[in-house]
């Protein structure tokens, strides 16, 4: 179905018009994201010029997820967004700047690649910290970005809680006891998983941090003689990143064409290639295999089954006086 979609968008672009003038297109993105669009922003706009003879200038802006989208419901002239969740793209539909079915637009719910969250520890792992559990333990730095504006944090968050709730007698009770001593223990909430990334690896606190797949591979491959490595939890979250076309934005720059076009590119063979290169889990099946080396299997529950979507995890748990505020208080 997927190369059926693609071989799509190809007949379009061999019929489509040749354009002179050089358009400028803005993606607004969540943190981790920035060297994988800078390539493929490269890798599209060579794509493009090639099909339709239109050149663009590509911008970029990265941030905390929460703070991105609510920059674009405000009026930052986004022409796509690629943000952390799907809950993020919702508050800017709310706003009037993107229609409510966006997640039918593209294949896998407008999620073209995805991530998990797994921990990074200092070199030979001196705390032993192997699973959940192990981050509510006295003594115990941690490192984590914060859920009230950072996509990120949020699936770290619930990751957790559903971790708890898979143990044996699990239930929303030992979830929340869990959660509450494992941010007692954190020692700096920094506003978004990059930022996280430097306080861990850069400047050298905490002990674990709590992170993004993608981040922790980067930074390896950055520094392969770093003093840190990955742990991977026994049970972790399936982080779906969502991507849509701002309609609002596109309709007044007439850059609907690109926008459409650049997130097709995401799912063509070269988009999924360069996903994986660049640390995230491609949805292409022959493409997942290449990296499949890469990307170890570890028990994975979703967003949906474990709690009824984003829209209620958001109220329950990330809203104004929700779980998170209340145990974070204490």
């Amino acid at each position: 179905m997927k190369r059926i979609f693609f071989s799509s968008l190809l007949s379009f672009f061999l019929v489509a018009p040749a354009f002179a003038e050089t358009k400028d297109f803005l993606n607004v993105s969540y943190d981790p994201t920035r060297e994988f669009y800078k390539a493929f922003n490269q890798q599209f706009g060579q794509y493009w010029l090639s099909k339709t003879g239109q050149k663009i200038d590509f911008k970029q802006s990265h941030g905390g997820s929460g703070k991105q989208a609510r920059a674009v419901a405000t009026g930052l002239k986004a022409d796509v967004v690629t943000l952390a969740l799907s809950n993020d793209i919702d508050e800017i539909s709310k706003a009037g700047f993107i229609r409510k079915d966006w997640q039918k637009q593209f294949p896998d719910n407008s999620a073209p690649y995805t991530s998990t969250v797994v921990f990074l520890v200092r070199k030979g792992n001196p705390k032993h910290i192997k699973d959940w559990n192990d981050l509510t333990k006295p003594g115990i730095d941690i490192i984590t970005p914060n859920p009230k504006t950072g996509g990120a944090p949020r699936w770290i968050y619930l990751a957790a809680w559903g971790y708890a709730l898979k143990q044996p007698h699990g239930n929303d009770t030992t979830a929340k006891e869990l959660i509450s001593k494992m941010y007692h223990n954190v020692k700096v909430l920094d506003s978004g998983a990059r930022g996280s990334l430097t306080t861990f690896a850069e400047r050298g606190i905490g002990d674990v941090l709590l992170t993004w797949e993608n981040e922790a591979l980067l930074a390896q491959k950055e520094d392969p003689k770093a003093d840190f490595e990955i742990v991977y939890p026994s049970i972790s979250i399936l982080a779906e990143p969502s991507v849509a076309i701002v309609d609002k934005t596109v309709d007044q720059d007439g850059n609907r064409l690109i926008a459409k076009g650049y997130l097709n590119f995401l799912y063509s063979p070269i988009g999924q290639d360069l996903a994986a290169q660049y640390n995230f889990r491609p949805r292409n099946e022959a493409i997942a295999q290449k990296y499949a080396a890469k990307f170890p299997k570890i028990q994975l529950f979703t967003i949906d089954s474990m709690f009824g979507g984003w829209e209620k995890a958001q109220k329950i748990h990330f809203s104004n006086g929700g779980i998170f505020d209340q145990i974070y208080k204490q």
